[in-house]
């Protein structure tokens, strides 16, 4: 094992500790009929945890980690070293990377593909070890050069190839790892002008491309999701993959909403001008939730800060939409969060994650509280009460019309009064849990 974190005892749960422990996230802790573990699921970031060097558009990095500049295997092997010691001192139970993390770029696909592979022997090794497992793996189709007019949207055709060939190398390394899931984020799967862009030609490519992941999937066995990240803005103007409702349709147009899942961001949500909490829930409605990234933005600025979560009254109302839903299946609550560029220190990466893992506990645990004192669905089922009358559910049925409706209206006299939604009284049950 690697001697980055050497100082660092595994974190165990202990309120009253003074150091680096867990606070509120007690693994055992039995939380609507599963140990809390179960029902975080926690996963910890490659790329923002062991990848990402404390630079910004203003100036270069400022982590210099044993592992920088990667481009070696053997940086790439002491960074799992690294990576696999942070997961031990934080119980981790899953972690997620994308394939440009854990190895070098090659100077060929095959290269690329080898490395990765090689890398996958590590990984075997190192999960049997401490049993920490894949929650999802995802191949980086956004960083290169190469991709600066997007992957699976490309105009270049062998942009296509090369992105297909990194994502069949990808998927199936996942596979091999017992990975729960695989995602696509679309980083640059969108546009910039309309001046020099097909539209359909790129929706079209987009929604083939998605459609042969899938085939694959089913033709080398493997049993995990299929997730899209939806993300608006940033870093292209016009993303393709929005928000939810944007996914969902793309999904509906190329008959895939039953093969394909959601794994939802809070910093996106944030972007595309919703909440974490809408975003989930529309997710959960429409049958397509898979998986979270938690992580918090910055309010007062314009773009994806992925700083971790500490706003429990936020978490809560997240975790509240999961639970209802039925909670997490093969997803889990990964955290796409990064450390601020002057926090420097080895200590400051297991802190952040283990303060962050206590707002998620905080968080389900008040969402779980809600549930089972149906502090929040006895109200709303008092709303619509009107409905479960047989007259109220003739109005929807299939044989119902609309002139049969205005008739029937018109004969009674009805003469509706509004009722109050009693937002800021919610609000105020809300607020006794959290």
């Amino acid at each position: 094992m690697s001697s980055y974190f050497s100082d660092i005892e595994p974190l165990r749960y202990d309120p009253d500790a003074e150091g680096l422990s867990f606070r509120h996230y007690d693994p055992e802790r039995q939380v609507a009929g599963k140990r809390l573990e179960d029902q975080l699921r926690f996963a910890v970031a490659y790329w923002h945890s062991l990848v990402w060097d404390g630079s910004d558009p203003f100036g270069g990095g400022t982590f210099q980690r044993p592992w920088f500049p990667h481009d070696t295997m053997e940086q790439a092997k002491a960074k799992a070293d690294a990576a696999f010691e942070m997961f031990r001192i934080l119980r981790a139970p899953f972690f997620a990377f994308h394939d440009h993390d854990v190895r070098p770029e090659g100077d060929s696909l095959q290269e690329n593909h080898r490395r990765l592979n090689e890398i996958a022997d590590v990984f075997e090794v190192k999960m049997a070890e401490t049993g920490t497992r894949l929650l999802w793996g995802t191949a980086n189709l956004f960083t290169h050069r190469r991709f600066m007019s997007g992957g699976a949207t490309n105009p270049d055709p062998d942009v296509f190839a090369w992105s297909a060939s990194s994502v069949r190398a990808c998927l199936e390394v996942t596979h091999r790892l017992r990975g729960e899931n695989y995602v696509l984020w679309g980083g640059r799967e969108g546009y910039e002008t309309l001046l020099n862009t097909d539209l359909n030609r790129e929706l079209e490519q987009m929604g083939r491309f998605l459609s042969m992941v899938v085939e694959h999937k089913h033709k080398i066995g493997f049993e995990g999701q299929i997730l899209i990240e939806p993300k608006p803005q940033e870093p292209t103007k016009h993303q393709y993959d929005y928000d939810v409702a944007t996914v969902y349709g793309f999904l509906k147009r190329f008959g895939l909403e039953n093969e394909v899942k959601l794994n939802i961001e809070q910093g996106h949500a944030i972007l595309a001008g919703h909440s974490f909490e809408h975003e989930i829930a529309l997710a959960q409605t429409l049958g397509v939730f898979g998986s979270i990234d938690m992580n918090r933005n910055d309010y007062q600025s314009g773009w994806d800060t992925d700083q971790f979560p500490n706003n429990v009254p936020e978490v809560a109302l997240a975790y509240y939409e999961i639970l209802r839903g039925g909670g997490f299946g093969r997803g889990g609550t990964n955290f796409d969060s990064k450390l601020r560029r002057q926090s420097l220190a080895p200590e400051d990466l297991i802190a952040a994650h283990a303060g962050a893992m206590d707002v998620c506990a905080r968080g389900l645990e008040a969402a779980a509280r809600m549930i089972a004192d149906d502090a929040l669905e006895g109200p709303r089922r008092d709303r619509y009460a009107g409905w479960e009358t047989e007259t109220a559910r003739g109005m929807l049925a299939p044989d119902a019309s609309l002139a049969d409706i205005a008739d029937r209206a018109e004969a009674s006299g009805i003469d509706p009064q509004p009722r109050s939604g009693r937002q800021e009284i919610l609000e105020n049950i809300v607020n006794r849990y959290v």
